[in-house]
């Protein structure tokens, strides 16, 4: 399989995305020409990565001092006071800026290592190797890190560029059937907000995706998607406009997941299929899409057996709630909630145009559920 580089250029920094089979072999060569002062390697590992990975990638760094640090992750896991306890662990190393530290995970272990990395000394350098699909389209893409407050999802958080992302679609065949769908999500996502040629692809190839995990698709559409992402990450790189595109669905999708209290009950990826299809409902009731789009949508999920009721999670007096977590996303910069809607297939709504207040979606809110 040839190795995919994509290259992220903006105003603060410049970093590859690599993407291949079988590629963690590219970490010590690199961290070689991008950290030639690291002696310290900040290990930060996921419970769940399979034993072969770790121990391919420990092989692989043997020339540095490595730290390992484990954990066993879900939201809840991603806290200021965690943040804390790992920062504290690199300092009594002492470790430096010269020095690295790796996320070797799924979308939480990289928004905790990367936001631990941009705040130790000011900042060390910063390797992510996303183990889940959902990582390696969206998460390790973009320079966000950031952990939940009781308040909402990722209120505490800053913009930290990686030296480099490494995505090994390998891992991939490893996730379980529901962390496999959650990534999914965002693949759907991109190719909704931008190419609908790729949204022509996703149909025909999403069995080969969800159930065979062909791995030459695989690597495809986590090219594809990371493209897409970095059209809005590259030029809008602290979220002010246009990377607000890729919110589609989020807005709901959060406060999903902030009524649920993080609970296993509902992940990010089901939050998210719930969230877009919330919002491409809200689309069709206030006209800005036909009824086509919302139909090419529902095929999609049926066709993929996506869950989207919400219904069977929340009793009707806590959709309320819901609407007011909304109220407070990190997106809204008035007292109405700022939202990304879809026209049609492949074109969204500019960011700040489409505005609700609370009360009018709490009128609505059974017609979109």
């Amino acid at each position: 399989m040839k190795i995919t580089k994509l290259k992220v250029k903006n105003l603060n920094s410049n970093y590859t995305v690599i993407i291949g089979r079988n590629i963690l072999n590219q970490v010590s060569d690199q961290i070689k020409i991008l950290c030639p002062g690291a002696q310290k390697i900040a290990l930060v590992v996921d419970k769940n990565v399979p034993n072969k990975f770790k121990i391919k990638l420990k092989n692989y760094l043997k020339k540095y001092k490595i730290y390992i640090f484990q954990y066993s992750v879900n939201e809840k896991f991603k806290s200021f006071v965690n943040v804390n306890k790992l920062v504290e662990k690199c300092l009594s190393n002492n470790f430096n800026r010269n020095d690295v530290l790796i996320s070797l995970g799924g979308g939480i272990m990289g928004d905790y290592s990367a936001f631990a990395a941009s705040i130790i000394k000011r900042g060390i350098n910063f390797i992510n190797i996303p183990t889940t699909l959902l990582a390696q389209v969206d998460s390790s893409i973009g320079g966000k890190t950031g952990v939940n407050s009781p308040r909402g999802k990722n209120l505490i958080g800053s913009f930290y560029q990686p030296k480099l992302v490494i995505s090994d679609v390998e891992i991939l065949k490893s996730l379980p059937q529901r962390e496999f769908i959650c990534g999914f999500a965002e693949i759907l996502k991109h190719a909704l907000i931008l190419k609908s040629n790729f949204f022509s692809w996703l149909k025909s190839n999403s069995n080969g995706l969800l159930k065979n995990r062909n791995l030459d698709l695989l690597k495809e559409a986590v090219s594809e998607s990371c493209k897409i992402k970095l059209h809005f990450v590259n030029r809008d790189i602290f979220e002010k406009n246009i990377r607000m595109t890729l919110n589609f669905g989020h807005t709901f999708a959060h406060a999903i997941e902030a009524q649920n209290k993080y609970s296993k009950k509902i992940n990010h990826g089901e939050a998210v299929i719930m969230g877009m299809m919330m919002a491409t409902k809200l689309s069709y009731l206030k006209k800005l899409c036909s009824l086509n789009t919302l139909d090419q949508l529902k095929q999609i999920y049926i066709s993929n057996n996506l869950k989207y009721d919400i219904k069977k999670f929340f009793k009707k007096n806590e959709y309320k709630h819901i609407a007011n977590y909304m109220s407070v996303d990190k997106k809204n910069n008035d007292n109405k909630i700022n939202l990304i809607l879809l026209k049609k297939i492949g074109q969204t709504t500019k960011p700040n145009t489409y505005k609700i207040s609370s009360t009018e979606l709490k009128a609505v809110f059974n017609k979109i559920i």
